[in-house]
């Protein structure tokens, strides 16, 4: 079967909470997923209520029984393109050669974290280098913790950090603090160490520092860093989706963009959003998708209705 009323393109929170409820909903779904979550190397995904601390792997596997048990289609794979077809509707291609039909499409394929090129950060993302204080912040309270300077709106997420822990310390690194910054990190009792960091110390697989370019070593339990993110949306600006002054995809609160027929949920659009926020989104995006499909098929009826046909 290659034609479907919808398809899920990605397979995360967002996408298998819509393809849950499409299914539900009797709606004909294909879910298609590369199968890399952004959430892959954290061990345990924290602040879902009912499943706080279940690892993440185990939350989508979860999910796909369940949309699987109402008859949801799971293809395995990289989609590559999605074209509009002239008698409506859109096909979309993947990386190996296959192409389906669909009436609508949800696009919730996430983004990817710019982090700085720093050795030991890359590797340690997720485990004791740390990005979301409300995922993470509870499991490292109260222990020597770092913010790493250099990226966007660091300062923020420092005087932020300073929630969980009373020993926290900001490294420069290549950002310069301006003078209010200052005042306000050192008001937090927020240390400040000046200069570039060279790399993360790492012994017997636990963090267990930060080294400057100068040598000096700052012992630190966990290190938080903000990153820049990077949507995955050229399948939607392929289509010609509007975007913002930043460049984000605009689309309204169920997730509808500027093409007909499309729809976004998930860190796709809105990069604050966690695991639980997506998986709402989701299903917002699905509920709004199949009352657009129940209006289309008002429309068809009425249509052959007059034109005698039977229904």
């Amino acid at each position: 079967m290659n034609e479907y009323d919808v398809a899920v393109i990605g397979g995360g929170a967002a996408g298998l909470s819509a393809a849950l409820v499409l299914t539900r909903a009797r709606r004909r779904v294909v879910v298609i997923d590369a199968g890399e979550p952004r959430n892959a190397p954290a061990a345990h995904m924290q602040g879902f209520l009912s499943r706080d601390g279940l690892p993440p792997a185990e939350l989508l596997a979860a999910g796909r029984d369940e949309v699987a048990s109402y008859g949801g289609h799971l293809v395995p794979g990289t989609v590559t393109s999605v074209r509009p077809r002239d008698r409506g509707g859109f096909e979309v291609g993947t990386a190996d050669g296959d192409v389906v039909t669909v009436r609508r499409v949800l696009v919730t394929t996430g983004l990817r974290d710019e982090v700085p090129d720093v050795p030991g950060v890359r590797e340690r993302w997720g485990r004791d280098l740390l990005h979301c204080p409300y995922c993470h912040g509870h499991e490292v309270r109260d222990q020597p913790l770092g913010v790493l300077g250099g990226t966007p709106e660091a300062v923020e997420h420092a005087l932020l950090v300073r929630q969980w822990s009373s020993d926290v310390v900001y490294f420069g690194h290549t950002g310069t603090l301006t003078p209010t910054d200052r005042e306000r990190l050192l008001a937090r009792a927020i240390g400040v160490v000046e200069g570039p960091v060279a790399r993360l110390v790492v012994e017997d697989d636990r963090l267990r520092g930060v080294e400057l370019d100068d040598g000096r070593v700052v012992p630190r339990d966990a290190v938080f860093v903000r990153p820049a993110f990077v949507p995955h949306d050229d399948l939607l600006t392929q289509l010609g989706c509007a975007t913002h002054d930043q460049g984000w995809v605009v689309a309204d609160p169920t997730g509808r963009t500027s093409v007909a027929g499309v729809w976004v949920a998930g860190n796709a659009v809105n990069p604050r959003a966690q695991v639980i926020t997506a998986a709402g989104e989701g299903s917002a995006a699905a509920i709004a998708i199949n009352n657009d499909l129940v209006a289309d098929d008002v429309r068809r009826a009425v249509d052959d209705f007059r034109a005698g046909l039977p229904a």
